[in-house]
């Protein structure tokens, strides 16, 4: 099989080496892809810091004429990409159109945000006699370049999350996919191929991880953006503390369902989207629910329903549109899962569903009793586990939520809108979402987490003012 070429500072080219693309499903060989060269790797930096200016200074409609092609080519490549991310990644393929969805919304988003960004804010000065005449025009300018390194679990659409924003402000960007699904990233190097954007303003270079720290501290890159574990996430921030780090970390998602949710068509609502949104992609999401804190009022019928309906995710070929839960990306990921809900059954927490690997495939599961003390109770577990909490009320409810080091989102189940209002002011997340599961996101809005959660927020406009910085012009002399 003929090796994928990377992107380099806007064209094609090929290293001297290349590394197997296999399905998690099956093994099989999905795609062979081209390593760059240190030389290589190089030539992308300098020449993304070379443009840096050029780039910042290309006018907006030259650049949201570029994101409205990627936008509409990703729309008409739809079942070809989503094959594609479901065979690296072993993703159900009705998740991975969904994926590719988002991904033309993301590229689109940041198309309209191209044109309107940066128009600036004027100020009057004058309020003071020290500023009489004077007039204050702030405006946003690139950071400079962005490094942006990418995970495994959507493999297109967070992607897509770095390289639409940066492109939207001009900076130039260098994206280095993951290396179990380097192929969707590099289908957005073919379609920005297409466009007329300066040559150096992006690069797609799937690199191997152990090459990174050297990236990471190149000073030519000052913004990094990173998605992944808390672990690294922290790791490539002290390492850098110099620079910009936007830090996407993942977490351990609770979904509350509190007395007042207790309809028998409220609870099978509840538990139909908690059991999807526990299993989908895998549970190999950073807002999968991983934890359901449920009112005593309410728990045990809820309890039933949510086995009941986690049973029903149907488990198999990820190309087969049946397909609720495929593979974990690595039959190692499937291991580590498995040991951690071993560990937790035989500290007393009891298995209700699920705990049965196959290969890189792992059973949807539920626990109660789950011990504080586990790995499972600390740790994002990113698999399809899920664990059940009783509590009294909604204080004890909210408290729960945020005994954890992690603070991504938190679904809150309710009518009431006083108590969606507490939780929004109780909860210690980046995002609360009312009468729903914790994994609700739109693109557009900002998404970030609390604590080791991360820093900075993604969404396009978002990510837009994290990749640059304010500067004011002052005019004097001004009769205003």
């Amino acid at each position: 099989m003929t090796a994928t070429a990377f992107w380099l500072a806007g064209r094609q080219a090929t290293g001297e080496t290349a590394f197997d693309v296999t399905s998690p499903w099956d093994g099989r060989l999905v795609g062979r892809v081209s390593v760059p060269t240190e030389a290589q790797v190089e030539e992308a930096v300098a020449a993304a810091h070379a443009v840096t200016d050029e780039f910042a200074a290309t006018p907006a409609h030259v650049r949201a004429t570029a994101l409205d092609h990627v936008s509409k080519r990703l729309a008409e490549r739809t079942e070809e990409i989503a094959q594609l991310i479901s065979a690296e990644n072993g993703k159900p393929i009705k998740w991975a159109r969904g994926e590719v969805g988002r991904a033309v919304s993301v590229f689109r988003f940041a198309a309209e945000e191209a044109r309107r960004f940066n128009g600036g804010e004027a100020q009057r000065l004058d309020t003071d006699a020290g500023g009489t005449g004077r007039l204050g025009l702030t405006r946003r300018f690139p950071k400079g370049v962005v490094l942006g390194i990418a995970p495994f679990n959507f493999p297109l659409n967070l992607c897509a999350h770095k390289v639409a924003p940066a492109i939207a402000v001009g900076a130039p960007i260098i994206l280095k996919p993951a290396p179990a699904t380097p192929l969707s990233g590099l289908i957005l190097g073919e379609l920005l191929a297409e466009t007329d954007l300066p040559a150096g303003s992006w690069s797609v270079l799937p690199v191997t991880n152990d090459r990174m720290p050297a990236l990471v501290k190149d000073e030519r890159l000052p913004v990094i953006s990173f998605t992944g574990s808390d672990k690294v996430g922290y790791a490539i921030q002290e390492s850098v503390p110099h620079k910009h780090c936007t830090l996407e970390l993942g977490g351990n998602a609770a979904a509350v369902v509190l007395g007042d949710w207790s309809s028998e068509e409220d609870l099978d609502w509840a538990a139909t989207r908690i059991a999807t949104f526990s299993n989908y992609q895998g549970g190999q999401s950073c807002i999968s629910v991983q934890r359901v804190i449920a009112d005593a009022s309410v728990y045990d019928r809820l309890v039933a329903k949510v086995v009941e309906a986690v049973e029903k995710q149907g488990t198999g070929d990820p190309s087969d549109d049946a397909t609720d839960v495929g593979p974990l990306v690595s039959e190692d990921a499937a291991k580590r899962v498995e040991a951690w809900v071993d560990e937790a059954v035989g500290a007393g927490a009891k298995l209700l569903t699920g705990g049965k690997r196959d290969g890189a495939t792992y059973a949807p599961t539920v626990l109660e009793n789950l011990p504080g003390d586990t790995t499972l109770a600390c740790e994002e577990v990113f698999g399809p586990v899920l664990t059940l909490h009783k509590v009294n009320g909604e204080a004890e409810a909210f408290a729960t939520v945020n005994d954890s080091k992690f603070g991504l989102q938190a679904g809150v189940f309710t009518h009431d809108i006083q108590t969606a209002f507490r939780a929004h002011r109780a909860l210690e997340v980046g995002g609360v979402i009312i009468g729903d599961v914790p994994s609700y996101r739109a693109d557009q809005m900002p998404y970030g987490g609390a604590k080791q959660s991360g820093v900075g927020r993604e969404g396009v406009r978002y990510a837009m003012d994290d990749y640059t910085y304010e500067r004011v012009l002052v005019l004097t002399g001004l009769a205003l």
